[in-house]
């Protein structure tokens, strides 16, 4: 496995307002995410340095800290792709409303059971929109990074809920950062990853 490295926004810290601040975006980019980085490859170092001295006394330790800080990794880059410069009544394409109404019977029906999965995590994770290898979309409440979804989804968009991700900002309005995140969802990205 390659050493992970914090992946380049595609955009300047305050591109989002006034939807998501700048002073979050930079902390949440700069110190959180890279945090996750930092533990994966320490991770990832302390396991080759087991497999070569044949000491696994912590591997449980070790095996979940690659899969917690990776999946941080894994996450975080998608959420940053997943944005762009908002607006209101940010909607998809034709198409993608289409393929969510044929998932969830309406583009409104997704965009209410979206916000209200994604609220519902008990204390930090992520509102995730997968797409089922047999074409099917899925909403999925995902508590911390690790305790994801059903194997055979692609991740189509995701929405940080962890606190440090809204709350400068919104503190504990966390239905209010997820109505706001609605306004910068980058669906093209979306939809090129269906």
């Amino acid at each position: 496995m390659e050493q992970a490295t914090l992946p380049e926004l595609q955009y300047d810290y305050n591109a989002l307002e006034p939807y998501y601040d700048a002073q979050t975006v930079e902390i949440h980019h700069t110190k959180h995410h890279a945090g996750y980085v930092k533990g994966f490859n320490n991770a990832q170092a302390k396991l080759k340095d087991a497999r070569e001295t044949n000491d696994y006394t912590l591997i449980k330790h070790y095996e979940h800290e690659l899969a917690f800080h990776g999946a941080g990794h894994q996450l975080h880059t998608l959420f940053w792709e997943n944005m762009r410069p908002g607006q209101d009544n940010n909607v998809p394409s034709d198409a993608l409303q289409q393929r969510l109404a044929s998932s969830f019977g309406s583009y409104d029906n997704f965009v209410a059971q979206f916000k209200k999965a994604t609220a519902s995590v008990e204390g930090s994770g992520w509102g995730v929109l997968a797409a089922h290898d047999d074409g099917t979309m899925h909403i999925f409440a995902v508590h911390n990074h690790q305790n994801a979804f059903v194997p055979g989804c692609k991740v189509l968009l995701v929405c940080d809920v962890w606190e440090h991700a809204y709350y400068l900002k919104y503190q504990n309005r966390r239905a209010e950062w997820i109505e706001n995140f609605m306004n910068i969802i980058n669906w093209d990205v979306v939809e090129q990853r269906l």
